[in-house]
């Protein structure tokens, strides 16, 4: 079994849950992929940080991250896998609200105008959540140079992050669900 597969494994072992759920878009769904059950998986991010790698590394960019809380697990393993290629490579992430203490950034780590970044999210159905990073990271005036997403559930996210070089690591048929519109 290949890295690739055993981390698809995991997924599908770990995250995928069937019933009646509502999903961040709103929509309704009798399945939902609660990453967090992986996520938090030794052998799970180590190997989601390589794919990271992997479906980043031919990029020139300076951060990577994306909307709070999937997108923190998610950096950290990539930061990971980028540290152990040799290679440095800041994290961030952007807060859903902006704090009303502190710093009150909505954004936090070290990006700054002018970086290429990359932003990654764990699971999309629409896409929303994603544009809710961009939208924050580019009026910092940074540039978004790829989108990653763990699983694309197929339901619109990929033409909503079109622009933005959008790679699924999965979509939700390679765990066995079809997409029904």
């Amino acid at each position: 079994m290949t890295p690739r597969e055993r981390l698809q494994q995991l997924f599908r072992e770990r995250a995928l849950q069937f019933g009646d759920f509502t999903l961040a878009s709103g929509k309704k769904s009798s399945y939902y992929v609660n990453s967090k059950k992986v996520l938090f998986h030794a052998e799970a991010i180590s190997l989601l940080g390589d794919e990271l790698y992997e479906a980043t590394k031919d990029l020139d960019f300076q951060a990577i991250g994306g909307l709070e809380v999937g997108a923190i697990p998610m950096a950290a393993a990539a930061l990971t896998a980028f540290h152990r290629n040799g290679r440095a490579l800041e994290g961030f992430f952007v807060r859903k609200q902006t704090k009303e203490y502190g710093s009150k950034e909505r954004l936090e780590g070290q990006v700054k105008a002018g970086d290429h970044v990359v932003v990654i999210d764990d699971v999309l159905t629409t896409g929303g959540s994603m544009l809710q990073a961009i939208e924050a990271i580019e009026a910092l005036g940074a540039t978004v140079v790829r989108a990653v997403c763990i699983c694309d559930r197929l339901q619109g996210a990929r033409e909503a992050l079109a622009k933005y070089d959008f790679r699924p690591i999965f979509t939700i048929r390679d765990f066995g669900i079809e997409v029904v519109s």
